[in-house]
């Protein structure tokens, strides 16, 4: 199934999509939200797709798709240089964060939830906050059962589904905090993910996805998961040797090569720019940066300005 998360009369609901037939069936809000059946497994899955006669079947170009977790265990768990082109293109440009060689492990840091927005939200953007902002495009693993120490042979049956993120991220506040990267990941309202779950069954191989990023209509990253440094078992392996992972984690698995930061000459995003994330089989992503006040101290909540 492909399961999305709907605002459909002031609550989120889950909703069924049918890509083929360019429809979304949102279940009734006594359904729970997506975020319930993630943490569900197959039981909830089950009730899903039980229920589906239930819902009201609806365009999907005029569904109002939201991010598709919005309750957050953690920060989003994210991989690092997981394309060897990526860390190719990038030596020399990590102002004394390269490593002496091709790392043996994977590259892990983490984003705040706050970052976390919807298929077709507004990235907000603030000029005065970073001159450097970039665009990364990335498959998300959604882990649908709890465990520790997961062998990478049964690393799969972890997993809830697949979905995208753009991985906006601010270069220099990235290169400003003694190599830590979290500051510069996590801005608010910043960082696209969805527009659904698609889960495994519906992933013929998960290493044959067609990635890519445009900017303006201009492809700048184009690339197979087949080119992943470390395999999707074997960042589930990693990360939850000795560390648990819980149903409801999100785990970015790396960008490919075509960065901003790493072009010559550079390319950065500012106000108006509209950024798509596509990945085949998993649908896209189409966010416009729009002038917001990140850099004066507020209590409110964020506000875009169109």
């Amino acid at each position: 199934m492909r399961l999305a998360s709907v605002r459909a009369e002031g609550d989120l609901r889950v909703g069924i999509v049918d890509v083929a037939a360019g429809t979304v069936t949102v279940l009734p809000s006594g359904a729970g939200t997506l975020d319930d059946v993630v943490r569900g497994g197959a039981a909830a899955l089950a009730e899903v797709a039980a229920r589906a006669g239930d819902g009201e079947v609806v365009a999907l170009p005029g569904a109002d798709l939201r991010a598709p977790l919005s309750r957050f265990n953690r920060d989003v768990l994210c991989t690092g240089w997981n394309y060897w082109d990526h860390f190719e293109e990038s030596k020399g440009k990590r102002e004394g964060q390269d490593p002496a060689g091709r790392p043996d492990h994977p590259t892990f840091f983490t984003k705040g939830p706050d970052s976390i927005i919807g298929p077709s939200d507004d990235i907000a953007y603030d000029p005065r906050l970073s001159a450097k902002w970039d665009y990364e495009a990335e498959v998300a693993i959604v882990i649908g059962k709890t465990g520790r120490s997961i062998p990478a042979e049964r690393a799969m049956e972890h997993v809830f589904g697949f979905c995208l993120a753009n991985d906006v991220s601010q270069r220099d506040i990235q290169r400003a905090h003694g190599g830590q990267w979290l500051k510069g990941k996590s801005i608010d309202a910043g960082s696209p993910l969805g527009p659904w779950i698609t889960t495994p069954d519906e992933v013929a191989d998960p290493y044959d996805i067609r990635l890519t990023c445009e900017l303006n209509g201009q492809v700048l990253q184009d690339a197979s998961t087949g080119q992943v440094a470390f395999r999707f078992e074997d960042i589930i392996a990693e990360l939850s040797w000795g560390m648990t992972l819980r149903a409801g984690d999100v785990i970015l698995t790396g960008t490919p090569a075509g960065i901003g930061n790493a072009r010559e000459p550079q390319i950065f995003l500012t106000e108006g720019d509209v950024v798509v994330t596509r990945g085949s089989g998993l649908g896209e992503l189409r966010n416009t940066l729009r002038r917001s006040d990140l850099t004066s101290h507020a209590s409110a909540e964020l506000t875009v300005h169109a």
